[in-house]
């Protein structure tokens, strides 16, 4: 009698690795959070839990468990920022650049273009890391960072927008520094709450 043939199962394929294009100074605030969140804002969490469970039921103690959730908080962004910073492709625009590289839209690219009515912008193409519409930083996968992708001053794209479309004109295209706010620790953080009562006792 034959034996049966049996196929192995197939495992599933990896899944592709996406790339998280960013700028040097992006890439720098990411590794600023993970640092300030891993060294000084857990180890103080984890301090206010050990004396709040020293205190009795931690059932009816608030304290340990507004911590415990603060510590799920921060475990949870720690890990999200350690994914995007080992996936993170570093694009610095000010790097030297030639031919249709230095011309057209790419990734780190400041783009000046002007809709229908005339009306002109200024934007700069980011990471989604990075994105702060205030400065006018838009990310790369953007609707509108798509649109301009690979066009170069004198060319006309289409913006499709929910229920519209918009023609923008390219006006300039260059590749300068662009500006990324540093991290800065949250004033509600339970180490600089620590920090600041340290320094009250030793200002008595």
């Amino acid at each position: 009698m034959r034996k049966g043939f049996t196929r192995e199962p197939q495992r599933d394929a990896p899944a592709p690795r996406v790339k998280n294009y960013i700028t040097p100074s992006g890439l720098q605030r990411l590794k600023d959070e993970h640092r300030f969140l891993l060294l000084r804002e857990r180890p103080a969490v984890t301090q206010v839990v050990a004396w709040a469970a020293s205190n009795g039921d931690r059932s009816e103690n608030a304290d340990y468990q507004y911590g415990k959730k603060r510590l799920r908080e921060i475990d949870r962004r720690i890990r999200f920022l350690s994914k995007r910073i080992d996936s993170a492709e570093v694009v610095d625009p000010e790097r030297p650049r030639s031919g249709q590289a230095a011309a057209r839209v790419f990734f780190g690219a400041t783009v000046r273009f002007a809709n229908a009515a005339g009306t002109e912008r200024v934007v700069s193409v980011v990471g989604t890391d990075e994105v702060d519409l205030d400065l006018n930083h838009i990310s790369w996968v953007s609707p509108l960072a798509k649109a301009l992708m690979k066009a170069a001053a004198g060319d006309r794209v289409v913006l499709h927008a929910p229920g519209s479309t918009e023609k923008l004109d390219i006006l300039d295209v260059s590749y300068v520094r662009i500006p990324v706010q540093p991290f800065r620790e949250p004033p509600g953080a339970e180490s600089a709450a620590r920090t600041a009562a340290r320094d009250d006792v030793k200002g008595h």
